[in-house]
């Protein structure tokens, strides 16, 4: 933050001594200006006053002897003037000046004709005889005789003795002005500006400091409230909403941690059981293969191929899920009638309802809209719910499949089971993977993966999976597919 301060003001003060320096150096050309406008203004006649005073033209020629007093007399009054008799076009006739130093032969009527014209009221500046390229003020009239134009007086009001005193002078000025009232400007917008700056970035140093304490490990370090819609503010807001999603994706990896703990203790206890099963039972094959009865040997075998089967859906299911979650999962969307798979669903479970004395319904609506959906995906939907319940209908139980269509335009799917219903509690946890409800409960077997799988498939089907219960008499899962 130190840092930042120290740039914003060493740029402040820059800023400061550019407009300073831009201040005094307008303020001289501006003076400058001011004072050669008013030289022009204030001797704009001094032309006039000597061609009245003497005639510097005599039948056409110049007029030197008494030229030369005139001028020497004007010169003796103000020596910061030059005199030029110029001709009609322009060209120096004569000159009286102080060191005789005349580089030009020849001066621009231009601006001449521009003064004479305006009577001395228009700002104009004229060559410097002495100077070649540079500008002077000057005072001009141009000389008649019977109407016929012999020349010019041109007169340079700002000689170089002049521009000399008045250089001196200007550097004065601009020291003074410089140290005088600039400087003290200059330290007083100084000493404002940085006050200013320390409190505008007030709240960015307290932003800093939050941020330092956040990074050393303070997770609850939180930037304070402004109440405002500066800048600031909202950068406060912004960490404050990072910091909270950082804390609350640190709580989500922990019960990820936590679950991925769990997922490997519930691997490896279904794994194992099934896998000890069938090791058992091959070691007692060879063992005892000859000693067993022909009975007894079908028996283990049947055991052991239960066993595979079910090593086999649970390693399925196990990678099936897996896929649906990192969204790997191949989708085939594709039209279909879904009133199909639930006839053949039900057909496939109503043996298996039958050994446990349950009975399965369908009520399913005539003429229900074609879905887009997966064929292969949503049967597995179907299955894994008519699976799961009828593992918990008791016997004498009942099942329930209603189709009809949705108020959207879709079709919506109910699978309803008699039974002791789920706690209420319970529900949210339903569809996490290994979790099952009484999973001790005598008679239901199940690797608990069944109704995660269910709400991931549905998910990638732009659906969700909904759970009905009243936790005594029956449970119900409820979807949409759409068309």
């Amino acid at each position: 933050m130190k840092s930042l301060f120290l740039r914003i003001s060493s740029i402040f003060i820059l800023v400061l001594l550019i407009v300073g320096c831009s201040y005094v150096f307008i303020t001289a050309i501006t003076a400058q200006r001011y004072f050669q406008e008013t030289t022009q203004r204030l001797n704009a006649t001094v032309a006039e006053y000597m061609i009245e005073e003497v005639n510097p033209f005599v039948n056409g020629e110049v007029n030197e002897a008494a030229l030369g007093t005139i001028m020497h007399s004007m010169m003796a009054v103000n020596p910061g003037i030059e005199v030029y008799l110029l001709d009609p076009a322009g060209e120096i006739l004569s000159y009286v000046v102080l060191d005789q130093l005349v580089k030009l032969k020849r001066v621009d009527l231009a601006p001449v004709k521009d003064f004479i014209a305006s009577k001395g009221d228009y700002f104009v500046m004229g060559d410097d005889p002495r100077n070649p390229g540079e500008k002077s003020v000057f005072s001009a009239t141009a000389v008649y005789e019977d109407d016929q134009l012999l020349g010019y007086v041109y007169i340079i009001l700002a000689s170089e003795k002049y521009e000399t005193i008045a250089s001196g002078v200007l550097g004065s000025y601009w020291m003074q002005l410089t140290f005088n009232s600039i400087l003290i400007t200059l330290v007083v917008a100084l000493l404002i500006g940085l006050v200013l700056i320390a409190w505008l970035t007030r709240h960015l140093r307290a932003i800093v400091k939050t941020v330092e304490r956040f990074k050393d490990g303070d997770l609850n370090a939180r930037v304070p409230d402004y109440k405002t819609d500066s800048e600031f503010a909202v950068l406060g807001d912004t960490f404050n909403h990072m910091a909270d999603r950082i804390l609350d994706n640190i709580e989500e990896l922990k019960k990820a941690d936590n679950l991925r703990r769990e997922l490997i203790a519930n691997v490896s206890h279904d794994l194992r059981n099934p896998l000890a099963i069938i090791n058992g039972y091959i070691e007692t094959l060879q063992i005892k293969g000859d000693r067993l009865s022909k009975q007894d040997q079908d028996k283990y075998l049947r055991i052991i191929s239960d066993s595979t089967d079910k090593l086999t859906k649970l390693v399925a299911d196990l990678f099936d899920l897996s896929k649906l979650e990192s969204g790997q999962m191949h989708v085939k969307l594709e039209h279909l009638k879904v009133q199909e798979l639930l006839f053949d669903s039900a057909l496939k479970y109503e043996l298996l309802a039958q050994t446990k004395g349950i009975q399965i319904t369908s009520q399913i609506c005539q003429n229900l809209p074609i879905v887009k959906a997966d064929l292969s995906l949503i049967d597995r939907v179907i299955q894994n719910l008519l699976d799961n319940a009828v593992k918990y209908t008791p016997h004498e139980g009942q099942i329930l499949i209603d189709a009809c269509a949705a108020d959207h335009g879709g079709v919506n799917i109910k699978i309803r089971n008699s039974g002791s219903g789920i706690p209420q509690a319970e529900l949210n946890s339903l569809f996490d993977r290994y979790y099952m409800v009484d999973k001790d409960q005598q008679g239901v077997q199940g690797s608990g993966l069944g109704l995660a799988i269910v709400k991931h498939i549905l998910e990638i089907h732009g659906s969700e999976i909904k759970i009905h219960s009243d936790s005594e008499s029956y449970t119900e899962f409820e979807f949409d597919l759409t068309n």
